[in-house]
């Protein structure tokens, strides 16, 4: 079997594909590539089909050595790449030989960086998803976050990528300024007051230390919330409901000051209001802030939400057709 040597295993590299749906009413969340567009477009550059199993780096990507014959891309994050210690592009599918070696500096800009490699990673499926859920230790590789000088299993690499193929500029994120996060304002956005739900939308949060694939917790305003009286089987904060289904990208507010994002390992249910949830497309830009970037919440409609989501479907084909080239 062929395999993928893995060095040193970075900050927080997780095994993810596109997710594990079909299970939330369980309580099973998706998992999956935090940043969808980015993993699809790495296999995509590799020749794998879009949801084979890629890696996922956080901040500080892995050091990888290869075993043969391979395509490799690395997508998402602004980060330096070398193979030898020679820099190679991102968006780009690059061959790789027996003993060559992959390896990142830190970010630039961004918070994830995809690497797809030809093949796929070829973790066993728990669920239907080679994704990994590290709170529990399901999917991925033994569910959890790789190490320092283990091996992963690599599939056989049949599929059409060309050596040489690149992404062009137009069809790569923006991951500069503030992360603009279409939202889709409910359920629970009555517990806010008129000018509660105004501080809401106007300003600019700021991501802290608490941020990672369950949620994003933010700081910089504050919320206020309607006076009333707590109902039965909801608890004492005013934030409190009685318990409900968390959507993956609700926000919640919790003591009001504080919102926190849920994606993609969060819980699926619970008893804190949600005030609204960030649109698909737009939580591949969230995870891609750090501690310290600035979110912004815009209100949006369920038609503009699916609009995007048809936009985004059309820019990958996009990529697709300019890279077959």
């Amino acid at each position: 079997m062929s395999e993928l040597r893995v060095r040193a295993g970075g900050l927080y590299t997780t095994v993810q594909d596109t997710g594990r749906f079909g299970h939330y009413h369980m309580g099973m969340p998706p998992s999956g590539a935090m940043d969808t567009y980015s993993a699809v477009v790495a296999n995509m550059l590799v020749g794998n089909p879009d949801g084979a199993g890629v890696l996922e780096g956080t901040y500080v990507g892995p050091t990888l050595e290869f075993t043969d014959d391979r395509l490799v891309a690395v997508t998402g994050a602004d980060v330096p790449v070398t193979l030898n210690d020679e820099p190679v592009e991102p968006w780009t599918a690059i061959r790789v030989r027996s003993g060559d070696v992959l390896g990142f500096a830190m970010i630039r800009a961004g918070c994830r960086a995809y690497v797809a490699v030809s093949g796929g990673i070829d973790v066993p499926v728990y669920l239907g998803s080679r994704s990994t859920y590290t709170l529990t230790g399901i999917g991925g590789h033994e569910g959890r976050k790789l190490v320092d000088d283990e091996s992963l299993p690599l599939g056989a690499a049949e599929g059409p990528g060309r050596d040489g193929a690149v992404v062009p500029e137009d069809l790569r994120p923006d991951l500069t300024g503030t992360a603009e996060l279409r939202t889709v304002v409910g359920l629970c956005s009555y517990r806010l007051t008129e000018g509660g739900l105004a501080s809401f939308l106007g300003t600019d949060w700021k991501v802290t230390k608490d941020a990672d694939r369950v949620g994003y917790r933010l700081r910089g305003g504050k919320l206020d919330f309607t006076e009333r009286e707590q109902p039965f089987g909801a608890g004492s904060d005013p934030a409190n409901v009685v318990d409900l289904g968390y959507p993956v990208g609700s926000i919640q507010v919790p003591g009001g000051d504080e919102p926190i994002v849920l994606l993609n390992d969060a819980v699926t249910g619970g008893g804190y209001a949600t005030i609204g949830t960030v649109i698909s497309v737009d939580r591949d830009r969230i995870a891609q802030t750090k501690t310290g970037d600035a979110v912004r919440f815009n209100s949006v409609d369920l038609d503009t939400a699916l609009a995007a989501r048809r936009d985004r479907r059309e820019r990958i084909e996009r990529v697709r057709s300019r890279i077959a080239r």
